[in-house]
């Protein structure tokens, strides 16, 4: 039988293999001390969600025990919230919000957040609910219920109910007097709501009447009303206290080991803090303005290259930050069509037919630019009438200009010899010459002319002047 050998070869491969696997043995040993903290104070939008959606990613990659959110928000994007919810649930790490400091809350947008993790726990002082979608308010068709005439209800009533002074008005559904589309948006908003309650074994019934009534709770009645889990003063607190909790997990069931763990902060980088300024839907607006301002400036003056720098760049930032915003793509064709309109007027004037009309369509798509119906997001009303009355300055001027150019004299070209006086260079009748603007012309005359008269040119025939006496100036 040969003999096996070990040579020096084999025996540096053996030890490398053996370094890695205690290399990976320590860093997963080390990263699993480790709880990810990520701080929101600010509007859900798409920011917050591509910041949560890295901040899950990493602390997935560092083999964290925990990922803490921690949580202070008005409400938000509809859109961007669902992603943070999808994000939440597929983390393979057990993701913890806490609504803190004091003072702090989750509403809107926040509820849904809370009712999808892991961990659900608030500080002392701070409130969660108001859950209702902001179009039950907002859009038309929604009116405050009508109040019977004074004496209507008792004459419907009756005497009985009449005597005993009762309430005569039985309770009516908040929903009664929406509109379709209202009762359509509310309906899914607590159906949503209550599969994630139902999901996390938390309170079904509250979170639904959060949605259709806007109702909200302090940290103390919702730990009672078992919206959520715990209350904690801080994160020291909340890790002590969630030590040795099972969450259930998409691969199964964990059991929270979270005593003695290092926390560590993800702050938002500069992508994100970039992401957060031009997803502002009035910082997204003057960037599309921008671009294609700065495009056709660049087109119609070919070689400054400046403005076509700066409105490529803006176009591209105004498009990307577009594609992550729920955009009306009718009102985005409408801003369009009223640029076009008027850049139209510009090299086709038609007396503001063109100028007004896109005037008009550049307003009314600036208003519909961006989808309510995907959350409270739109341009600023004030910015739209600035760059509406900008632009309707710059098309009057503009129109004014071309309206005086056609009322001056022609001063260049064979048209502005028509009207122009000139000296007869010798006497004739019927056909001679003239001498006008230092050039020689043919003249053509129904009266005879005598040299050296002035003489006024009425028309033109290809190379020949008809011209007439100029009437004498008086002194």
């Amino acid at each position: 039988m040969p003999e096996t050998r070990f040579n020096r070869k084999n025996m540096r491969q053996l030890l490398a293999v053996l370094v890695v696997m205690l290399a990976a043995a320590l860093l997963h040993a080390e990263t699993r001390d480790k709880a990810i903290l990520l701080s929101v104070n600010d509007a859900i939008g798409p920011a917050i969600a591509d910041y949560i959606e890295r901040g899950l990613d990493k602390a997935n990659d560092a083999g964290a025990e925990i990922v803490i959110i921690q949580l202070d928000t008005p409400g938000g994007l509809d859109l961007s919230m669902r992603s943070i919810i999808r994000a939440t649930i597929a983390s393979p790490v057990p993701v913890a919000i806490h609504v803190a400091p004091s003072g702090a809350r989750a509403a809107s947008a926040g509820t849904y957040m809370m009712y999808a993790a892991h961990v659900a726990a608030m500080a002392p002082g701070t409130n969660l609910g108001a859950a209702t979608p902001v179009q039950m308010g907002g859009m038309p068709g929604m009116e405050p219920p009508e109040k019977p005439a004074p004496g209507a209800a008792d004459d419907e009533a009756g005497p009985e109910t009449a005597d005993k002074g009762e309430d005569k008005e039985a309770p009516k559904d908040p929903l009664s007097n929406a509109d379709a589309m209202t009762k359509k948006i509310v309906n899914d908003a607590a159906a949503y709501i209550r599969s994630l309650a139902e999901m996390r074994g938390r309170n079904a019934e509250w979170a639904e009447q959060a949605v259709r009534e806007g109702v909200s709770l302090s940290s103390e009645q919702a730990l009672e009303a078992g919206v959520i889990d715990i209350i904690a003063g801080d994160i020291a607190d909340l890790l002590q206290q969630v030590n040795g909790r099972t969450v259930s997990l998409q691969n199964g069931e964990r059991t929270l080991n979270t005593g003695g763990l290092i926390v560590e902060a993800i702050e938002p980088d500069w992508r994100n803090e970039l992401l957060a300024i031009i997803t502002n839907p009035n910082i997204a607006y003057i960037l599309m303005l921008l671009g294609i301002y700065g495009l056709f400036f660049e087109l119609a003056n070919p070689g400054y290259v400046l403005p076509g720098v700066i409105g490529g760049v803006s176009l591209l930032l105004a498009l990307y930050a577009l594609q992550v915003l729920p955009v009306n793509y009718a009102g985005l064709g409408l801003m369009f069509l009223g640029v076009a309109l008027i850049v139209g007027e510009l090299f086709m004037p038609s007396f503001g037919i063109l100028g007004i009309g896109g005037i008009v369509s550049f307003v009314l798509g600036s208003i519909l630019l961006f989808d309510r119906e995907s959350g409270n997001i739109a341009v600023s009303m004030p910015l739209i009438i600035a760059v509406s009355v900008l632009s309707a300055g710059f098309f009057l001027v503009v129109i004014r200009s071309l309206y005086a150019s056609r009322q001056r004299p022609v001063v260049a070209g064979s048209e502005e010899l028509i009207g122009a006086t000139g000296r007869i260079a010798a006497d004739f009748s019927g056909t001679g010459v003239i001498y006008i603007h230092g050039e020689q012309w043919n003249a053509q005359s129904d009266t005879p002319m005598r040299g050296g008269d002035n003489a006024r040119v009425t028309g033109r025939d290809g190379l020949i002047l008809h011209v007439e006496p100029a009437p004498e100036e008086s002194s």
